[in-house]
């Protein structure tokens, strides 16, 4: 069973939310939230296991509410995807640097959001269609990483880089392990040093660190140091998982 605790100040859409989660099964309990303030507080109180989390509510917002929920001081942290109206970019790249694992429109279709709930809880990163390669190509070129965190990424082994550059890709472990010929154990043994030398939280923060740092770049076939990718998946993507 998947905890999940739903957060939106419109308790219609709260209430709907949470009445398909558990009708659904595999999701037991299913906790709600009316503002950042109380999913902040439900969390450090219940450790649920995924946060659906609204970013337009009053006080404290969405995306800072994820911050702070993502730096709690639990043992696994929640994965927490946004569910929202907004398709901005800028309010996607935020998600994506607080750590958040999902970013998903309110108009997605409900048996594609209960699967991506599930595939985000099993550990994978999803965002919608719509905004992730536009996000990616419109942020990704114009950022730079501060010193500290060019010399962590020259602290990563090649391989170490080469997986990096393949969760950038949007390959999921199964892929990667298939894409490098290794068990799908030695390619989280190695995502886990990249993870830890980076000071990382999660695969989204490693997507974003991937193409800010020029490992990884939004064009087509076209890496930064490791050379190019051949056959690697859309950003977001994982054809192998069903995802993207």
């Amino acid at each position: 069973m998947t905890s999940i605790l739903v957060v939106d100040d419109q308790e219609l859409i709260r209430a709907g939310l949470a009445a398909l989660l558990r009708a659904t099964p595999g999701f037991d309990p299913v906790l709600e939230a009316a503002d950042g303030e109380t999913a902040l507080a439900t969390t450090a109180r219940e450790k649920p296991e995924v946060v659906l989390m609204d970013i337009g509510m009053p006080g404290m917002g969405g995306i800072v509410a994820a911050e702070r929920i993502l730096a709690l001081d639990l043992d696994p942290l929640p994965r927490v995807i946004v569910l929202t109206v907004f398709d901005r970019d800028e309010y996607v790249y935020a998600a994506l640097r607080a750590g958040c694992a999902g970013y998903l429109l309110k108009d997605t279709p409900a048996d594609r959001l209960v699967h991506t709930i599930s595939v985000i809880a099993g550990g994978e990163m999803l965002f919608a269609p719509s905004v992730t390669r536009r996000l990616i190509e419109a942020y990704a070129p114009q950022r730079t990483m501060p010193a500290e965190e060019h010399t962590a990424l020259e602290q990563l082994t090649s391989r170490e880089r080469e997986v990096l550059l393949l969760v950038a890709r949007g390959l999921c472990n199964e892929e990667i392990a298939a894409h490098l010929f290794v068990s799908e154990a030695t390619v989280k043994s190695h995502l886990h040093r990249v993870m830890t030398k980076l000071d990382l939280r999660s695969r989204a923060q490693a997507v974003v660190v991937a193409y800010e740092s020029g490992l990884a770049l939004p064009q087509s076939g076209k890496s930064g140091k490791s050379g190019k990718l051949d056959g690697g998946q859309p950003e977001g993507g994982c054809a192998r998982c069903g995802t993207r």
